[in-house]
């Protein structure tokens, strides 16, 4: 087990380095994007990552391995998706030069399911239950992500900037991947199966709400309905997520 942990905090560090070479633009990071991009789409990649990140780290250095299979779930479900689509592309419209994302992302959905079937039978460290108020947030989430995920697939401009067509599908898998990671948490209310979702979501929160603020003061007319419910959902689950994870005496950190 000691081995995994090592395993999974570097792979932290590692997603780590790519969420900062995505959210600075680095040609490192952005060349591995599968097509050109704008700043905004490379923010929120970098975004993702990040909360894929400090989930990683906080699993890797606790040890604390009940809380895998909701992120091994969250992965399963974007990469097949992705994986899917990338195929779709490279077959359907000739773009061969996607079908090294295709593949990689259909392997990464196999190792992510094998991931989530083996963790899901560990037990739990922390037998403390999720509070309600999380719950009810979880369900308000994933409510919005299926939403927002389904119609970034069907390429509606519900994004505050103009995305990509094929941007906008991958970025509502990965919504809809998400969902399914506050669903693991709902389903199975343990507070070790929330704390690595608000975690996520914190640092996800931290890296979009500056840039998206500034964003308001140059957004267009027919964007910034969607700029708004943005932002209060990021206010709204950093707010949570600070409350929780360093406020409340049943649940912070040093709980």
């Amino acid at each position: 087990m000691k081995f995994f942990r090592y395993w999974i905090f570097f792979g932290g560090l590692v997603t780590l380095v790519l969420a900062i070479s995505f959210v600075f633009q680095n040609p490192i990071a952005t060349n591995l994007w599968p097509w050109p991009d704008g700043r905004y789409s490379y923010l929120f990649i970098g975004s993702i990552l990040a909360a894929a990140c400090v989930a990683m780290l906080w699993i890797g250095w606790t040890g604390l391995f009940g809380a895998l299979p909701a992120g091994a779930l969250n992965i399963f479900v974007i990469a097949l998706c992705t994986g899917i689509y990338f195929l779709w592309l490279a077959f359907q419209q000739g773009r061969s030069t996607l079908i090294p994302y295709g593949i990689a992302s259909l392997l990464t959905a196999i190792a992510s399911g094998a991931a989530f079937l083996w963790s899901r039978r560990l037990s739990l460290n922390d037998p403390r239950p999720t509070p309600l108020l999380v719950r009810i947030s979880f369900g308000i989430f994933i409510a919005s992500l299926l939403f927002a995920g389904g119609a970034l697939i069907f390429r509606a401009p519900i994004f505050p900037w103009n995305l990509n067509p094929d941007s906008s599908v991958i970025f509502g898998c990965i919504f809809i991947g998400d969902a399914f990671y506050f669903l693991y948490g709902l389903i199975q209310p343990r507070w070790q199966n929330a704390f690595g979702q608000l975690l996520s979501f914190l640092a996800y929160d931290l890296v979009l709400i500056g840039p998206f603020l500034a964003l308001s003061k140059t957004v267009g007319s027919d964007h910034w309905l969607g700029l708004i419910v943005y932002i209060v959902v990021l206010l709204y689950s950093a707010a949570l997520a600070v409350y929780y994870l360093f406020i409340n005496a049943k649940t912070r950190l040093h709980s």
